[in-house]
């Protein structure tokens, strides 16, 4: 990076003075930067892999310690709070951004705010404070980092849910003797490496709600989710619309 107050910007954020600065500066090189170089340099990935495995044994260890739910209800919830636009929503908050280096191609396609790219370097930074720090600094990053949504049970009476909001919607509606709900594409935009649905769900009539997302899966579960608020349902458990946590 070569600018001393941007690195110590960044460790401050992340609360970890690191021995081995080269260790962070690999964690902010996306592979399109180093394959702009000549020859090409190292990147990121090999941190990200190595972040990836560090951070799935954090979390489920905080969730073990934390609730006592079945494993399946763990393992649901772990990958909430992992998933890609979770991560992304995370490095976000520490900025992320502003310290990645990328490809020229990624600089003019707004790389720098990309999930995929975004979740990645996160990743890569978790890997970055094990190896320097050792896992108590890394623990220590991601219990900070999460402990907004590790505490949610105590503010939406639980974290986890076995069912989510499409299979919620469906068993409503059977019920009540309606029929199952049928899930529509009504709009598609934005570019391949960044879609955006639009997904309606309805019985042949009216739509009961409507959700966008940046998956069809994800679209879906927001519709279904604005359908049961609609139709008054209360839901058991949190919503699992696909919104960031």
């Amino acid at each position: 990076m070569g600018q001393p107050r941007a690195i110590a910007s960044l460790q401050q954020r992340l609360q970890h003075e690191f021995d081995d600065l080269d260790l962070l500066e690999r964690a902010l090189i996306h592979r399109s930067w180093a394959h702009d170089q000549s020859p090409p340099g190292p990147d990121n990935e090999r941190l990200e892999f190595l972040g990836d495995a560090v951070m799935a044994l954090v979390v489920a260890e905080a969730l073990f310690e934390t609730f006592e739910d079945d494993s399946g209800r763990l393992t649901r919830a772990r990958a909430r709070l992992v998933r890609r636009d979770a991560l992304a929503a995370r490095a976000r908050e520490l900025e992320l951004g502003r310290w990645l280096r990328l490809g020229r191609g990624e600089l003019n396609s707004g790389g720098a705010d990309k999930d995929s790219i975004l979740a990645d370097a996160f990743e890569a930074l978790v890997g970055a404070l094990y190896l320097d720090g050792g896992m108590e600094a890394a623990r220590r990053f991601l219990l900070d980092t999460f402990a907004d949504r590790l505490d949610q049970r105590d503010v939406d009476g639980g974290l986890h849910s076995p069912r989510d909001a499409r299979n919620r919607l469906q068993d409503l509606l059977q019920r009540q003797g309606r029929g199952i709900p049928r899930y529509r594409v009504v709009r598609s935009e934005g570019p391949p490496h960044e879609p955006s649905w639009t997904v309606e769900v309805g019985l042949g009539g009216p739509a009961l709600g409507r959700g966008t997302g940046r998956s069809k899966q994800e679209a879906g579960m927001r519709a279904a989710a604005e359908a049961l608020q609609e139709l008054g349902a209360a839901l058991d458990g949190p919503d699992e619309s696909g919104s960031c946590p």
